[in-house]
């Protein structure tokens, strides 16, 4: 049985370590899912980075970023936002993605509501992290994320 949790009220807010750059989330995001690619885990310096992918436009950003550019490892060019001041890594993007983008989780305010709808990049995890059982999981990048976001939609008790 898929377990549901309470979804959060909105806004919600989140920035950076020194406070420098701070954001809204407006609305409810798309999906939320863990990547274990090691991209990730070098960025996060931990197993998996959490992606929270929300459309641009529920999204309100105060305060300025810098951003690099790198080629993803599932191909395509990747754009990393981050706080000049502190370093904190908020935000990233695909070129081809023009409508969303993916919050790094961890730099809300409020985390307590977030689970993941899965796991992508499996092939490459930590060997000492075990996946949840019936977990949605994708050894490399998924060719779409539509099962992730309806389930990540059905946890929240949105359908």
């Amino acid at each position: 049985m898929q377990q549901t949790h309470d979804h959060p009220t909105f806004p919600q807010a989140g920035g950076c370590q020194c406070g420098a750059v701070r954001y809204q989330l407006n609305a409810m995001p798309i999906v939320l899912y863990i990547c274990h690619c090691t991209s990730c885990q070098k960025q996060s310096s931990s197993a998996f980075g959490q992606s929270l992918r929300v459309n641009r436009a529920d999204l309100t950003i105060t305060g300025q970023t810098n951003s690099a550019e790198k080629p993803a490892v599932s191909g395509g060019i990747m754009k990393y936002e981050f706080c000049p001041d502190c370093g904190t890594r908020l935000f990233h993007s695909r070129t081809n993605y023009h409508d969303t983008l993916n919050i790094k989780a961890g730099s809300l305010d409020d985390t307590k509501w977030l689970v993941p709808a899965g796991h992508i990049w499996t092939r490459s995890k930590q060997t000492w992290f075990n996946l949840p059982q019936n977990a949605l999981t994708y050894e490399e990048q998924p060719d779409n994320y539509d099962k992730l976001s309806a389930k990540w939609r059905k946890m929240m008790g949105l359908t």
